[in-house]
């Protein structure tokens, strides 16, 4: 069996026991999420498509840890007026294993 869910405006197919890097979500390290935006499940072979959720579906994620990405740089420039702006980012992400998937 697997599910397409939403957070953090993305979508991931996921199975139990899979591991997601999604947004930061507002939760502590151990705790569980339950996320009930399911836009599709599937199970030996059946797909169930929700208009736009699955009513009564729910997967359930635990929280592993948080962290930060890999640094980028997002540089600006207009040439020949000595405008330069350098500045880096690190998106704040949060991994979860999925724990159960109710359909």
């Amino acid at each position: 069996m697997y599910a397409v869910i939403e957070t953090g405006g993305k979508q991931f197919k996921v199975q139990e026991g899979d591991v997601l890097y999604v947004e930061k979500l507002d939760a502590n390290v151990g705790d569980a999420v339950t996320v009930d935006k399911v836009l599709l499940t599937e199970k030996d072979g059946v797909f169930n498509i929700g208009t736009p959720v699955v009513a009564g579906a729910t997967a359930v994620l635990k929280v592993v840890e948080h962290g930060k990405g890999e640094k980028i740089i997002v540089f600006k420039f207009k040439a020949k007026k000595n405008y330069r702006r350098k500045q880096g980012h690190r998106q704040p992400y949060t991994k979860v294993v999925v724990e159960a998937l109710q359909a």
